[in-house]
């Protein structure tokens, strides 16, 4: 009990810092606390302590190593958490949101390690101000960003040590979009997908700021970011719901009810398009997770894994 206590601990530390950077273009004018622009330093001592103590109470001893990945003339930059085994492992490959970074999800990797399932969690290339993937910000839009989790998926299929078959994507926020894109390409490729708040709306937001592609400027300053003109106008006709849907296997969404950057709406229309599809709606959640939601959050990820494993 106290191991399972500890391993949820650090998934709410994770969501109650990460998560709430992980935020998506929503090109409405955001308040100081919900913008990703409010980042937070490097874990602190007492996360490493936390990290220190799971290590020894776990089942599985965690080891990390750094995997660069290239994707045409770039390199993706990314950080394996996986158990100490001889074995074969199920992988998660973990997606992050708008200017965030794959460590917003380092002790949620920790904690899957832990329980035995690998974790990759990678910078977007220009998917951040702060990425050491390679790339420019100005470079950067949904498909290239699908693009590189694509490369990312095909890397670790031909992985000795990854279990081919047991492969899950997660992904928050504009993370949570570029998944559902790139699993309806993989098909059943992917074991199961599971997403937090995914921003399915961006297309629809930034329409609405540049109802004409006329109106989109070479280059747009945007929570701590600039963009570059490709960024919207590769979505200014994209309709994400003509685009998803057909994949056939799980999918987990969870979603807060107070979410005023992805609206809930978005997320119950997609649980009804997928097959097989889970929505768990937080009451009184915004977009990123309180403490005691953020525990529910990851324990239903972590469960919903090892019920899908094949």
């Amino acid at each position: 009990m106290k191991k399972k206590i500890l391993i949820m601990i650090m998934i709410g530390l994770c969501l109650m810092t990460g998560c709430k950077k992980a935020a998506h273009t929503d090109p409405k004018e955001p308040d100081q606390n919900n913008s990703p622009e409010s980042t937070r330093d490097d874990a602190g001592e007492a996360e490493q302590n936390y990290s220190k103590e799971l290590v020894m109470k776990s089942d599985h001893k965690v080891k990390s190593e750094v995997i660069k990945i290239a994707n045409g003339e770039n390199t993706i930059y990314g950080t394996l958490y996986s158990p100490e085994t001889d074995s074969k492992t199920p992988l998660i490959i973990m997606c992050h949101g708008y200017n965030g970074s794959g460590d917003d999800f380092r002790l949620e990797a920790e904690s899957y390690a832990a329980n035995g399932i690998s974790a990759y969690t990678m910078d977007f290339c220009g998917g951040s101000a702060n990425s050491r993937s390679s790339g420019e910000t100005v470079d950067m839009t949904i498909f290239t960003e699908k693009s590189d989790l694509l490369s990312a998926f095909e890397y670790f299929k031909n992985d000795d040590m990854i279990d081919k078959n047991n492969i899950f994507l997660f992904g928050g926020s504009q993370g949570g979009l570029v998944t559902t894109l790139a699993t309806e390409e993989l098909g059943d490729q992917v074991c199961a997908m599971a997403l937090y708040f995914p921003a399915l709306c961006i297309a629809d937001d930034w329409r609405k700021t540049f109802p004409d592609t006329a109106m989109i400027p070479e280059s747009e300053d945007f929570w701590g970011m600039k963009l570059g003109k490709e960024f919207f106008t590769s979505i200014h006709d994209f309709n994400v719901f003509d685009e998803i849907g057909s994949y056939p296997n799980n999918v987990l969404i969870l979603h807060g009810d107070k979410d005023e950057i992805v609206p809930l709406s978005y997320s119950e229309k997609a649980s009804k398009l997928y097959k097989n599809a889970r929505l768990i709606v937080l009451e009184n959640e915004g977009h990123g997770f309180k403490p005691e939601a953020a525990v529910k959050a990851g324990e239903e990820v972590l469960k919903f894994m090892k019920a899908n494993i094949r």
